[in-house]
């Protein structure tokens, strides 16, 4: 999943945590919980949604989808409380700057 590879580039970037190996159990065991809470926005969207209007039903799915990847990797790969030497203000230097972090 893209916001796993993100978090754990973040983490690498800004030097957070313990080192590589924790960081990755950390992201194996988060990596189901994901899945299953952006899965389960489609399977309520194509229930309702995407007998009569397939379009709609993708569209708000794809906006939902990008802005819970953003939010993770915002909140979880950037953590504002753990002091990032490496990064300022805890943002990872490939991050982009038109999108808020």
């Amino acid at each position: 999943m893209v916001t796993i590879a993100a978090m754990g580039r973040a983490w690498a970037a800004c030097d957070i945590g313990i080192n590589a190996a924790a960081n990755s159990l950390t992201l194996l065991f988060l990596a189901p919980l994901i899945w299953v809470a952006a899965a389960v926005p489609w399977v309520i969207l194509y229930s309702t949604l995407g007998k009569r209007y397939r379009r709609t039903a993708l569209i708000a799915g794809l906006v939902f989808t990008l802005w819970f990847a953003w939010f993770l990797v915002t909140w979880l790969g950037m953590p504002d409380f753990y002091p990032a030497p490496l990064c300022p203000a805890n943002v990872p230097p490939w991050w982009p700057s038109f999108i808020p972090a």
